[in-house]
């Protein structure tokens, strides 16, 4: 399988997200060709902030292999991760990063900052952005549309429930 093969299974997993009514993100883990794990957002639904796509499929990784390092593994994820899943990442000794969309307000693999280039840190993985691009873009882009679209029809909602209390 390509990068693309297995950014498509990552969409399926920010489908998964969307539908749950999360920021639609998702990522898989793969270890010498087979996928190994599987994660999408779910700090909402989980009252968890650190419930991103990234840290669901590390843990369901690191349970698979039984470690909490995963040498040799490459994690592909729909969005550029943010500074806590670069970091842990990192803690798991990711061979590896695939994503995405760019982020930013919040990338940590080069938009906003780069961690994997920080030679001060002690853990670098490769790192590749732009894969499916266009299309993990496009699947946030209309989520966020949408909910800005909720989020208007709800305020109107409310002006003219005001108005007719009036």
């Amino acid at each position: 399988m390509t990068d693309q093969d297995y950014m498509l299974l990552a969409l399926d997993e920010a489908a998964k997200a969307r539908e749950a009514g999360e920021v639609p993100v998702g990522a898989v883990i793969v270890k010498e060709g087979a996928v190994i794990a599987r994660g999408f957002n779910q700090p909402i639904s989980c009252n968890d902030p650190s419930h991103h796509a990234e840290i669901a499929a590390l843990r369901a990784a690191s349970e698979a292999l039984g470690n909490y390092r995963l040498p040799g593994c490459t994690l592909y994820v729909t969005l550029e991760p943010c500074v806590m899943c670069a970091g842990a990442m990192m803690h798991a000794r990711i061979a590896r990063v695939v994503f995405g969309a760019s982020d930013p307000k919040t990338g940590a693999c080069g938009s906003v900052l780069n961690l994997f280039a920080n030679t001060q840190l002690n853990h670098h993985a490769t790192v590749e952005g732009g894969v499916l691009a266009e299309e993990c873009g496009t699947m946030l882009s209309e989520f966020f549309a949408a909910r800005r679209q909720q989020s208007r029809l709800e305020q109107l909602s409310i002006e003219q429930s005001q108005v007719e209390r009036s």
